[in-house]
């Protein structure tokens, strides 16, 4: 067993199993004392070894029928009571409570209402789809039309790009003009 809660699980599981085959709990009232008292050591020392005997293991079941039902009457209590209070602060007058606890309501599981929920959809496809859409889409790409850029040379830069006024009478040297032209030669021949 991994755990004493386990062990306890499965004492009481198997002794609900004998009754439903028929195997009645062969106690009389000390025996059911005493086994709730050895239960009750047991569960204090975590003894797995005491939960072995068919009056124990029945304890084990009752308390765990009756410790799961109040568990869950507790949850369910405890839900209500915080819904309520929510409910309260949602009419209480302050705007800044006011908004919080509607907010809170919101996002109560059982109301639900502003919950953040993504939504994503798996198209599953077979590897041969998958590789043949590859191959479609790199002959695609490999087929493209390529656009040749002309390039502009310094003399129709400024009407190129619009430029009028002051900058219009910026002289560029000698140097840089050459590079330019060398430039826009090495793109033109490039492109034939």
């Amino acid at each position: 067993m991994s755990s004493f809660a386990d062990a306890l699980t499965v004492a009481a599981n198997t002794q609900s199993l004998i009754e439903q085959l028929g195997g009645p709990p062969e106690m009389t009232p000390e025996d059911a004392q005493a086994a709730a008292a050895t239960l009750q050591a047991a569960l204090k020392t975590q003894n797995v070894r005491a939960l072995n005997t068919a009056p124990v293991a029945f304890a084990a079941r009752e308390f765990i029928r009756v410790y799961s039902a109040r568990l869950a009457a507790d949850i369910s209590d405890v839900r209500t009571s915080i819904t309520n209070k929510l409910l309260e602060l949602a009419n209480c007058g302050d705007p800044r409570f006011e908004l919080k606890a509607l907010e809170l309501l919101g996002k109560h599981s059982d109301i639900a209402l502003f919950t953040e929920r993504s939504e994503v959809t798996v198209n599953y496809k077979s590897s041969s789809d998958l590789e043949e859409a590859i191959k479609e889409r790199v002959k695609r790409l490999l087929n493209a039309d390529v656009v040749d850029v002309t390039p502009i040379t310094p003399e129709h830069l400024d009407e190129e790009l619009g430029v009028s006024g002051e900058y219009a009478d910026i002289v560029v040297s000698k140097e840089v003009a050459s590079r330019a032209d060398e430039f826009a030669a090495s793109l033109s021949g490039a492109n034939t």
